[in-house]
């Protein structure tokens, strides 16, 4: 692949392997300079491994990539220095203090510019009381904040999160996220891996892993609108059989709490078909819903099955 320095991120093909492993199945993606894009999918889905390409600790077993406009395979030193990376452990050394762990990541990235730890404290509202602290008695909402203190202190041009919100209470996840947003403004390409969809939803691009490939990118209401589906929402009782019910009618059928969630195209014949299969069950609603990023995620991780005209086995809808 040649270099694009119109993009942060673009590969081609780019393939890991772990033994008969596929971790990470010929994913082609564009992350452009400056967009938080979102890596969706649930745990085993490749997103990490693909995260671990991109920043050049693992080496693809094929494919290719460019880095911020540079070949990930020979000048994987050049790329190191202006990347930043938190993983889903936040990486820091709990015997330090936060102010020893920013002048040691610092020094791993070759330097930080003067003032800037203390701008980057400003910007992430680490206090001198946090930094005096070792990371192993601060709190999980401090110890993720000084962890992406650590990797964007050398101000690095594009970010990589995985699964940065993992374990955090809601509402340090929701000032982490309004963090995210603040560095992207700045200029900071970043790219988070999540499976919360609503998350993913603050992204402004999502790329949906599933079984290590990338099934479909685009922002989260242009995935939604490319399935071209409908949701009939079922609120029945009791629910597990409702459920079991419907979906041996519709394989594509998806359990959300205690709703079931049926993705079609013909809704009328949808709808009348569904409630002939309740007979007999406690029926409290049933209802036209609009999809949500879940249903679409949904509906690409297993090939794009809605259900057609009532009575006819599902079939495959086109536009992915």
């Amino acid at each position: 692949m040649s270099a694009d320095r119109r993009s942060a991120i673009a590969t081609t093909g780019l393939t890991r392997r772990f033994g008969d492993l596929v971790a990470v199945d010929h994913v082609d993606v564009e992350v452009r300079h400056g967009e938080v894009f979102g890596l969706l999918g649930p745990n085993g889905a490749g997103k990490t491994t693909l995260i671990r390409l991109l920043c050049g600790l693992y080496r693809p077993s094929s494919g290719t990539a460019t880095i911020l406009g540079l070949d990930l395979g020979p000048e994987r030193e050049r790329i190191r220095s202006r990347i930043g990376y938190m993983s889903q452990t936040f990486s820091l050394y709990g015997e330090l203090t936060v102010l020893e762990n920013l002048h040691f990541y610092a020094g791993v990235y070759g330097g930080a510019a003067p003032g800037r730890i203390a701008h980057v404290c400003s910007q992430l509202s680490i206090d001198p009381e946090t930094l005096r602290a070792r990371v192993s008695e601060l709190p999980t909402g401090l110890r993720q904040r000084s962890a992406l203190a650590a990797a964007v202190v050398h101000d690095p041009s594009l970010l990589f999160l995985d699964e940065p919100t993992s374990g955090v209470d809601p509402q340090s996840r929701l000032r982490f996220w309004s963090l995210i947003g603040d560095l992207a403004r700045s200029g900071t390409t970043v790219l988070v891996s999540t499976h919360a969809m609503a998350e993913a939803e603050l992204c402004d691009r999502v790329g949906l892993m599933s079984a290590g490939s990338l099934v479909a990118t685009g922002t989260p209401a242009q995935l939604i609108a490319s399935t071209g589906m409908r949701i009939v929402e079922v609120d029945a009782s009791p629910w597990q059989v409702a459920f079991a019910r419907i979906k041996d009618v519709w394989p594509s059928a998806s359990l959300y709490g205690t709703h079931t969630h049926i993705p079609v195209t013909a809704e009328d014949e949808a709808l009348a078909a569904a409630r002939e299969q309740l007979a007999g069950l406690e029926l409290r609603s049933l209802r036209i819903a609009e999809p949500s990023l879940e249903d679409a995620f949904v509906w690409y991780a297993t090939g794009g099955t809605t259900a057609g005209a009532a009575g006819a086995p599902p079939g495959t809808a086109t536009g992915h």
